[in-house]
Parts: structure tokens; C-alpha cells; sequence
């Protein structure tokens, strides 16, 4: 759709719903959020994940974004605006449209009071920027998790080493790493279409980068496109295949969007869909339901059978170890909380970079290479790191909630990814 189309198509959808007048109210708000947000993005870069709105809104904003101080102004007048709303007469979805609405504007307030250089604790940001704060433990309380591991990797010197020594095992070659990754995107597509219609003439591209702190990035491009890039720092291993794939494209980064704009901003008009805050509780959905999405796809056992029948062939693999490396996966998946306890340490000035770094080794067993690209990414993203663990769990456990046949699941986690969904109703279940 050309984005004057998409333009006159959003002015139809708001005429067709304003002869309510708290609806037609929502559709004022949602453009001014929309406005302020691109606004936003021009103070920082790398506020706005994704825009696929008008292009003369994107436009307005680059020529003359308003100052922090007069940004901050406007998101507390568009939160008195929406609070003031008589919403009888709205039903449930336009009351989650309002719901989301006031939280994102939450974020957005949180993250003007940051970029104008105010401190906030790791718990308070947390809850500002995403809507919810984790239950932070001590660190000793992942010691038990670390026995564990010793069991499944014995020998001498620190366990760290031995784990990555152990992973490098089943590193993918350079030269095979882009037909690996495409065949473990199209399964999991393949997956995924089994059970949530897509739009017909969704796609994506996949680049290989570097010099970036993270493992990999969806950056949606709207009319259901996205550009996937895959960073080659470090080595990849073959377990990141399925796990890059569900993540950043189905039934993660790239479905989430897509339904979003197919259901929402094209469908409805809704268009404060179209645009992206990074800093939002948006992203602990996007993230959660993406990590979780992996289990969601490759459940049980499925998950080493194809790997084991495809992935590794395909990288020029041994497959006699396949079930111990999961195994060993899963395991090391208890000590993400540890992750956000080393964060909040480092943030909050607790402990230096090299005591991060350290920590990091020994509580997420990972070379000093890849525990020095987890605190660029801290150092760059800081309290986002919660999303991954904590919007898994979250995700996992409301999804799971529906009951136990795949059907079920599935059609709880199309929900999650293609309505207005926050935090805050996760936890209703």
C-alpha cells in the first residue's frame, strides 16, 4: 500500500468510528503519540524500532522536533487527555487500545525524564520504560544451577570454559552459515503457517554484520517486509539457527509486526500501531513472545530431531552429541535472571565493567569475548535486558495458561501477537 493510500485509508477508518466521540478522541490522541513519538526519535536516535505511518508525519518530525522539555510537556497532556475520556460505550478491544495507549505514554514520559538526565533506579526504569520490574536474587542463588552444569560438562579448570569449549564443538562454518540459517527460518515459517494466517505477500531479507552488540535485529519495514540482520562477530552456533529464526522472524519479530499492522493500524486505523517505541512495554511482548516462541514452534523433543535430521548435516556437523548440547541449553537457561541482577549492579554503579564482565563468565558461562558484548549491550540498552528473560517467562506462563493441546496454545499466543497486548495482561490470567 503506497503511504497516501495508507493515509486515506486511516482518515476513512477514524471517520467510520468518530460519531463516538471517546473513539473519535482515541484516533486525535493516537496521531499526536505518533507525532511525539517520531519527535522523540529525532532526540534519540534508536527510539523508534519501526515507523511505516505517512511519510509527511516521519518528514514533519525530522524538520522541526520539538525539545525534550516541550516533549515531555506533551505526553502529559496527552495522558490528561486520555484520562479524561468518557469511554462508555467503548468496547473491550477500544478499552485495551486505551490501556495501551496510557502506557506507552507512561514509557515515553520515563524515557523524556532519562534523556533529560535524571537517575532512576534499575527497578524504577524497569517499570517506567517496560510496565513491570523483575524479582531480583542474589547471585549465590544460581550456585545450585552451576552443580548442575558441572554434572553435564565435568572436568578440570573453570566451568565457564569448559561450556564454551564444549559449544564451540558445534559451531557453524562461515561458508555454510547462510543456507543453515535460511533452512531454519523457512521451518520455522513452515511451522508457524500451520497455525496463524499470514499475509500472503510477506517477506524478508537477511544481511550478515558486524561491529554491533547484539546477536540479531528485525528491523520492520511495514507492508508485512522486514530486514534481518545476523551479527558475525563472534562465532555462530548451530543452536542459534532455530533460535534466530523463531526470534527474530516466525513466530517472533517479524510475524508480531505484521499481524500488528494487518489487524490493527490497516484494519482498524488504529495508527498508533504504526510506529515503535523501543523504550515501551511493546518491546517485553515482542521479546517474550519471541524467545518464548521457540519452545512454542520446536516443543519437546521436535526441536533436536530437526536439528539433528537437517541443521547439522547441513552444517557438516557430528550429531552424536545433539541431545546433551540442548540439554546443556536448557540448563543454561536458569541463569538468565542472573543477567538482570549483574545489570542492575553495573548500572547503578555497584561494580566496575571488568567485575561485569567477570560475573558475566561465570553466571551466563560464556568466553570474556561474548560476557564483554552482553555489557556493550547493557551498557547501550540497560534495563531492556529484562525482556528477554522475564517477557519469556511471562509469556510462557500465560500462553501455557490456555491448557495443554497445541492448538490452544497457538491460538493464545496469535492473541498476544496481534492485539494490543501489555504486561499487565499477561498477569490477569
Amino acid at each position: 500500500m503506497k503511504l497516501s493510500a495508507f493515509l486515506l485509508s486511516f482518515v476513512f477508518l477514524a471517520a467510520c468510528v468518530s460519531s463516538d466521540g471517546a473513539h473519535h478522541s482515541l484516533d486525535e490522541i493516537a496521531a499526536d503519540y505518533v507525532q511525539m513519538t517520531l519527535e522523540i526519535g529525532e532526540r534519540e536516535p534508536g527510539y523508534v524500532d519501526a515507523y511505516y505511518g505517512p511519510k509527511e508525519w516521519q518528514d514533519a518530525a525530522k524538520a522541526a522536533p520539538r525539545s525534550l522539555a516541550d516533549l515531555a510537556e506533551e505526553a502529559s497532556r496527552l495522558t490528561g487527555r486520555i484520562n479524561s475520556l468518557d469511554t462508555k460505550g467503548l468496547d473491550t478491544m477500544s478499552l485495551r487500545r486505551r490501556d495501551f495507549l496510557l502506557a506507552q505514554l507512561t514509557a515515553a514520559t520515563t524515557r523524556l525524564r532519562m534523556l533529560q538526565g535524571e537517575k532512576l533506579s534499575f527497578a524504577e526504569e524497569a517499570k517506567g520504560l517496560f510496565g513491570v520490574a523483575p524479582e531480583l536474587k542474589e547471585l549465590s542463588a544460581y550456585d545450585s544451577v552451576l552443580a548442575r552444569i558441572e554434572t553435564l560438562v565435568p572436568g578440570t579448570g573453570p566451568l565457564a570454559e569448559r561450556v564454551d569449549a564444549f559449544q564451540d564443538r558445534f559451531t557453524i562454518p562461515k561458508d555454510r552459515l547462510r543456507p543453515v540459517l535460511d533452512a531454519a527460518i523457512a521451518e520455522c515459517r513452515r511451522r508457524t503457517a500451520q497455525h496463524i494466517a499470514m499475509p500472503a505477500d510477506e517477506s524478508f531479507r537477511m544481511e550478515f554484520v558486524t561491529g554491533k552488540s547484539w546477536s540479531g535485529y528485525n528491523y520492520y519495514q511495514g507492508n508485512a517486509h522486514s530486514l534481518i540482520q545476523i551479527n558475525t562477530d563472534l562465532p555462530i552456533r548451530i543452536s542459534r539457527a532455530v533460535d534466530l529464526g523463531c526470534h527474530e522472524g516466525y513466530p517472533g519479530h517479524h510475524a508480531l509486526n505484521m499481524l500488528l499492522e494487518q489487524r490493527l493500524t490497516k484494519e482498524k486505523g488504529w495508527i498508533e500501531f504504526s510506529v515503535y517505541p523501543l523504550y515501551s512495554p511493546q518491546s517485553l511482548i515482542a521479546e517474550g513472545s519471541a524467545n518464548y516462541g521457540i519452545d512454542l514452534a520446536f516443543p519437546g523433543a521436535e526441536r533436536v530431531s530437526y536439528e539433528a535430521d537437517f541443521l547439522y548435516p547441513l552444517a557438516g556437523l557430528p550429531t552424536a552429541d545433539a541431545a546433551k548440547y540442548l540439554e546443556l541449553l536448557h540448563a543454561i537457561n536458569d541463569l538468565s535472571g542472573a543477567r538482570f541482577t549483574i545489570a542492575r549492579d553495573f548500572l547503578e554503579g555497584r561494580i566496575h565493567r571488568a567485575k561485569a564482565v567477570e560475573l558475566t563468565q561465570k553466571y551466563q558461562l560464556v568466553s570474556k569475548a561474548r560476557a564483554e558484548q552482553s555489557i556493550d549491550f547493557t551498557s547501550q540498552y540497560r534495563s531492556y535486558v529484562i525482556n528477554y528473560g522475564l517477557g519469556q517467562d511471562m509469556v510462557r506462563a500465560y500462553v501455557e495458561a490456555a491448557g495443554p493441546s497445541p492448538e490452544a496454545r497457538w491460538k493464545r499466543m496469535e492473541q498476544v501477537i496481534s492485539e494490543p497486548t501489555l504486561p499487565s495482561d499477561l498477569l490477569r490470567r
